[in-house]
């Protein structure tokens, strides 16, 4: 796998879709982007599907008329690379700020609050 790009937002709803189903199509994307969320225009979406895979995160094959997209990127790395640089961004590196900033400040549900517990003590 390369080295993973900076993904913007609105790419990140694209790279999911991908993800889920790739191969596909250029159509299906943005049917199923319209279907999440009515405002999406095609052209966008197709500048998007551009520019992923100028940056590398996309790779397509052309089969008659039509573009399949496929992650040249998977899911985990990208997962990893933007939790990473959140963390170091926003809370200086410390998983344990990050971890007590949003107990402290999240109304965690009794369920979410065992998980965490649990989640914890495996470590």
């Amino acid at each position: 796998m390369p080295q993973i790009p900076r993904i913007s937002e609105t790419e990140w709803e694209i790279m999911r879709i991908v993800w889920a189903k790739s191969p596909v199509t250029a159509a299906d994307i943005i049917s199923e982007l319209t279907k999440a969320d009515p405002t999406w225009h095609p052209v966008t979406a197709k500048t998007l599907l551009n520019r992923l895979v100028r940056k590398g995160a996309l790779g397509y094959e052309q089969q008659g008329r039509a573009y399949l997209y496929k992650p040249l990127v998977d899911e985990h790395s990208c997962v990893s690379a933007v939790s990473s640089s959140f963390l170091d961004r926003v809370f200086g590196g410390s998983l344990t700020s990050m971890v007590a900033y949003f107990v402290e400040n999240r109304k965690l549900s009794p369920k979410q609050a065992k998980d965490l517990r649990k989640a914890m003590e495996e470590i």
